[in-house]
């Protein structure tokens, strides 16, 4: 299995390959008024408006550095009524693709309800390096269109 590799500030994160479609340079972002502050701005690729979130501020709380490696990873998903979307993560440093086995992530035993997305780790050179669970970062973002399998309505406390 691929996985890529980018750092968050001075820490790196990885993420399995097989839903992302490009890693494209940073681009200038339209800003959207009331949005979450995660939320980087809108661009335009190949004819489709591509929502982009900031990984660094939703994880960390502070902005991605604009970076001449500052990337925006292009993610496909699909909606719950069938039609594929594409969601833009914005990343400092993003390194490399590097092979791994399934079994190498391995779960440090914690529940993180508030970032469910922040899976498990892997090994690399020595380095621990946390997991973005690709399937379950759509669940955090209400104001997105709903993705199959995920549940992005609010509860009705």
């Amino acid at each position: 299995m691929l996985a890529l590799l980018f750092y968050l500030g001075d820490t790196m994160y990885t993420m399995k390959c097989e839903k992302v479609r490009e890693v494209a340079p940073m681009v200038k972002l339209k800003q959207v008024p009331h949005t979450p502050d995660y939320f980087a701005g809108l661009f335009n690729y190949r004819g489709v408006i591509v929502p982009v979130i900031d990984l660094r501020r939703l994880i960390q709380g502070q902005p991605c550095q604009m970076r001449f490696s500052t990337r925006i990873i292009l993610v496909d998903y699909v909606r719950d009524d069938h039609t594929p979307y594409i969601l833009g993560l914005m990343a400092e440093r993003v390194t490399e693709a590097v092979r791994k086995s399934e079994n190498a992530f391995v779960s440090p035993g914690l529940s993180m309800q508030e970032a469910p997305f922040l899976g498990g780790f892997v090994m690399e050179n020595k380095e621990m390096i946390q997991y973005i669970d690709l399937d379950l970062l759509p669940n955090s973002f209400r104001f997105l269109p709903m993705i199959e399998g995920g549940n992005n309505v609010p509860d009705d406390d």
